[in-house]
C-alpha cells in the first residue's frame, strides 16, 4: 500500500519560510497603517487652504477664521484640528505675517512620530514671488521636525508632501 502525504521536514520547511515572510512583511504593514492614518492630514489642509483662497478672493482685503470661510473640522480620531491665531472673524491681509490659522495635533504615536505633534498652516500677506502668481497670500506649511537630543519624532515621512500646500 502507498502512503501519500507531507514529511515532517517539508512541514517544517514551509513554516520555517512562512515565518521569515512574516518577518519581514509585519513592520512594512505596520509603517503603512501609520502612513494611511496621517494621510487625512493633506487633503484636510488642502481643503482649509481653498477655502480661505476663495475668501480672499471674495473680500479683497481680509482673512477670515474657519467659521467665517465656512471651514468644518474633519472628524477625526487619529487628530484634533484647531484654529490657532486666526480666531478673529475676519484679520486684514495688508501686514499679516505668518499667523497660523490651521493646525492637526495627532492623538497617538504613529511610527517614528511621536504624540501630539503639530502641523500647521501659516498665513502671510504675499511677496512678490507669490503676487506674481496671482495670490495676495501666501502659505507656509511646516511639519513636525526630529526634536533636540532624542531624535525620535520623525513625522515629515508620513506626509511627505504636505510642506507643498499652498504652493
Amino acid at each position: 500500500m502507498k502512503k501519500q502525504g507531507f514529511t515532517l521536514i517539508e512541514l517544517m520547511v514551509v513554516i520555517v519560510i512562512m515565518g521569515i515572510l512574516a518577518a519581514v512583511a509585519v513592520p512594512k504593514l505596520f509603517g503603512m497603517i501609520a502612513k494611511s492614518k496621517a494621510s487625512e492630514v493633506g487633503p484636510a489642509a488642502g481643503t482649509y487652504v481653498k477655502l480661505q483662497d476663495a475668501y480672499v478672493a471674495e473680500s479683497g482685503v481680509y482673512v477670515g477664521n474657519w467659521k467665517t470661510i465656512g471651514y468644518n473640522m474633519p472628524g477625526s480620531n487619529n487628530f484634533t484640528y484647531a484654529e490657532k491665531d486666526l480666531t478673529a472673524n475676519t484679520t486684514t491681509l495688508a501686514g499679516l505675517s505668518a499667523k497660523v490659522g490651521w493646525k492637526a495635533t495627532n492623538n497617538s504615536k504613529l511610527n517614528d512620530c511621536v504624540k501630539d505633534s503639530e502641523w500647521d498652516i501659516s498665513i502671510s500677506e504675499a511677496g512678490t514671488d507669490d503676487a506674481s502668481k496671482g495670490s495676495p497670500i501666501a502659505y507656509s506649511a511646516t511639519t513636525p521636525s526630529k526634536s533636540g537630543d532624542d531624535d525620535t519624532s520623525d513625522c515629515a515621512a508620513l506626509t511627505p508632501n504636505f510642506t507643498k500646500i499652498g504652493k
